[in-house]
């Protein structure tokens, strides 16, 4: 009866079990219907090219329980070979989100939902990778996850399609969420992710298995996220491999 209560409550306040959402990764765990979310999730990302800063706001919205709209609208900073550099707007990206499977227990639930991202070719020609490519971008994909008390597991598997340009690629995401603090009421939670990004751009043919180590607090209807991310696999061109990304991000639900 315990663990039934603890679970309803987290339910009801916004937080997913004993974990917030992941930090580089996605969930398929929606808020209740009718809720705000605005969030950024700032990334340092360093590679032999250059060095990048990406700044997005992100305005989600739930118009029901098991639906999701959401715009980023994104600023980057580049400096880059050849010295070339400066500052603009980024790729606007246009999220929905659908759960179309729920499956609850004892303290435990899963759930899948469908996922599209249409990205905008606002930004700068910069030929980067999710940031700023300066072309159209359709991504279609199928989050799952698990969670519990104790820990939480999610997997994403994706494709992104670039109509004119040669950035399409299969993307595969797992993470797993470790628990720091017993759930509790109000809402207190430290979070430790662990998350695996593969992707293939069979057109460039270039693979990557990136790593990102994350913590995340969260108070109430607050989450403050820091993450690592480095490559295990970097089979991309010389010239244009990922040497790590820093990321620092927040998020208020409202």
């Amino acid at each position: 009866m315990k663990n039934i209560l603890i679970f309803c409550i987290c339910l009801f306040t916004g937080a997913a079990l004993a974990q917030g959402p992941p930090i580089t990764s996605d969930k398929p765990i929606m808020l209740g219907g009718g809720s705000f979310t605005t969030k950024t999730l700032v990334e340092v990302r360093n590679t032999q090219r250059g060095s990048f800063v990406y700044v997005p706001l992100m305005l989600h919205y739930l118009p029901s329980a098991n639906s999701l709209v959401a715009v980023h609208i994104p600023y980057i900073s580049y400096d880059i070979e050849q010295g070339i550099n400066g500052n603009s707007l980024a790729d606007i990206k246009i999220l929905g989100k659908y759960q179309f499977l729920r499956i609850d227990g004892t303290g435990k639930t899963f759930r899948m939902v469908a996922k599209t991202i249409q990205t905008m070719p606002t930004g700068e020609e910069l030929d980067l990778m999710e940031l700023s490519s300066g072309l159209y971008q359709g991504y279609y994909g199928i989050v799952a996850g698990y969670e519990s008390l104790k820990y939480g597991i999610s997997t994403e598997f994706g494709y992104n399609m670039v109509p004119d340009g040669t950035l399409d690629e299969i993307k595969y995401k797992l993470g797993f969420g470790l628990p720091l603090l017993k759930p509790q009421y109000p809402n207190k939670q430290l979070n430790l992710y662990f998350e695996y990004t593969n992707s293939w751009l069979p057109e460039r043919d270039w693979y990557q298995l990136l790593y990102a180590q994350g913590i995340q607090y969260a108070r109430k209807n607050v989450t403050f996220d820091l993450a690592v991310q480095v490559p295990l696999v970097n089979d991309v061109t010389e010239g244009r491999k990922l040497q790590y990304s820093l990321f620092l991000g927040s998020r208020f639900t409202f």
